[in-house]
């Protein structure tokens, strides 16, 4: 079965950095768009970027200009560069992705998610 492993979160203070990873796993024959998500306690899970295979790239507003995501599509892995923390993007993440099977079965999983908290 198809696996995402994230990891990456940690504790740090505003203005710091962390990056998180994203390595999927199994009998993947496609990957067409990796994702980061986040959802803070008490809000909805919400979209903070996405890379195709071309590389195009989306980001939420919020992030815009401090976070880059990129993909090792040898390595089917994803990441997320967060710079210029701030206490409002603390949350838990989690990478997601879009693609197909060898058998042509579209997926779409989730990884268990990895905490980031941004101290004031």
């Amino acid at each position: 079965q198809v696996q995402l492993v994230d990891s990456g979160g940690g504790l740090v203070q505003a203005g710091g950095s962390l990056r998180l990873s994203c390595a999927a796993s199994g009998p993947i024959f496609s990957i067409d768009v990796m994702n980061w998500y986040r959802q803070a306690p008490g809000k909805q899970r919400e979209l903070v970027a996405g890379i195709r295979t071309s590389g195009t790239t989306n980001y939420a507003d919020a992030v815009k200009g401090r976070f880059t995501i990129s993909r090792d599509n040898a390595k089917n892995t994803v990441y997320l560069q967060m710079n210029s923390l701030k206490p409002e993007d603390t949350a838990v993440y989690y990478c997601n992705i879009e693609g197909a099977t060898y058998g042509m079965r579209p997926i779409r999983p989730w990884g268990q998610g990895t905490q980031v908290t941004v101290s004031s």
